[in-house]
């Protein structure tokens, strides 16, 4: 059984008539007649009865109509949906980005993208680097926002998108704000506030300052960027945080100031699953946040 011998089928079992049938389906009434004919010898039966007078259907034929007809349209709401996806009109795309991209960055991604496409929803995972690292291995989302990850792993796709220097975040009312710049020196003296280990960002600050022989007094740990903010904006202590999130420290009542000796670095970019094809939806979304940067960075 075919496609087109069963939408042959259902025209002539719609019409009871071949010449209208065979108008219907852009067809001569003997290529439709041979088409009803295959029809029957695959399923081993009559299914309509033609006389000089009527078409009817046999019982078989009434239940084949019946179940064939939601098949077929089924069949053709399929056709749409997926032309639909392709044409960028409808479908999802899944992201998962570190909480300090999500809050900042992020939302105006995502309103470009929705203004370009709006029938496709967007589904985001506000996660920790680890975790989003995790999801896109997994395969659970296409796309992860996230500093580039440690050590090699083959499927890894890791696309930069800008170099993030860390910066200090210090109470609005500490000595050191006012300074142009302050050193790691400097905030080694003050109760530190740091991400929970094991995070990325944490063990990246920490590798680096050991190698400048250099330590942190940590006196308060969060597993949020966030919520590190506004402990600094209540003049718990001192911290550092990438300077894609310094909006979102300074709304939570901190100040930012500018880090060195030594100047911490870390490359910000898109993750992928090398071993897997972006959906027509996860490549726009993709597109989209290079675009973002590429203007953000020429700005």
């Amino acid at each position: 059984m075919t496609l087109r011998q069963l939408k042959a089928f259902l025209a002539v079992a719609q019409t009871l008539s071949f010449a209208e049938a065979s108008k219907k389906m852009f067809m001569s009434q003997p290529a439709l007649s041979l088409a009803i004919k295959s029809l029957e010898d695959s399923v081993g039966g009559q299914l309509l009865v033609r006389t000089t007078r009527a078409v009817s259907l046999t019982p078989e034929g009434k239940a084949l109509y019946e179940r064939g007809r939601r098949l077929v349209n089924e069949w053709d709401d399929m056709e749409e949906e997926m032309r639909q996806r392709f044409a960028l009109e409808r479908g999802l795309v899944s992201i998962a980005a570190m909480p300090s991209f999500a809050a900042n960055q992020l939302p105006e991604i995502i309103a470009r993208f929705r203004q370009r496409y709006p029938g496709i929803n967007v589904q985001v995972n506000d996660v920790v680097a680890e975790e989003t690292v995790e999801l896109v291995r997994d395969g659970k989302v296409e796309l992860g926002v996230t500093f580039r990850p440690e050590g090699t792993w083959e499927q890894d796709q890791f696309t930069p998108l800008r170099l993030d220097q860390f910066v200090a975040v210090l109470p609005a009312d500490h000595p050191l704000s006012g300074l142009e710049d302050v050193s790691w020196q400097q905030l080694s003296d003050e109760a530190f506030i740091a991400l929970q280990r094991p995070s990325m960002v944490r063990a990246g600050i920490e590798e680096a300052l050991l190698a400048a022989g250099l330590s942190l007094d940590v006196a308060f740990d969060s597993h949020q960027l966030a919520t590190v903010g506004r402990m600094v904006g209540a003049g718990l202590g001192v911290s550092v945080a990438p300077s894609l999130c310094q909006q979102q420290m300074l709304d939570a009542g901190a100040c930012i100031v500018p880090l060195r000796n030594p100047v911490i670095e870390s490359e910000l970019g898109v993750l992928t699953k090398r071993s897997h094809e972006l959906s027509a939806a996860g490549q726009a979304m993709f597109d989209v946040i290079l675009q973002y940067f590429a203007v953000t960075a020429s700005a």
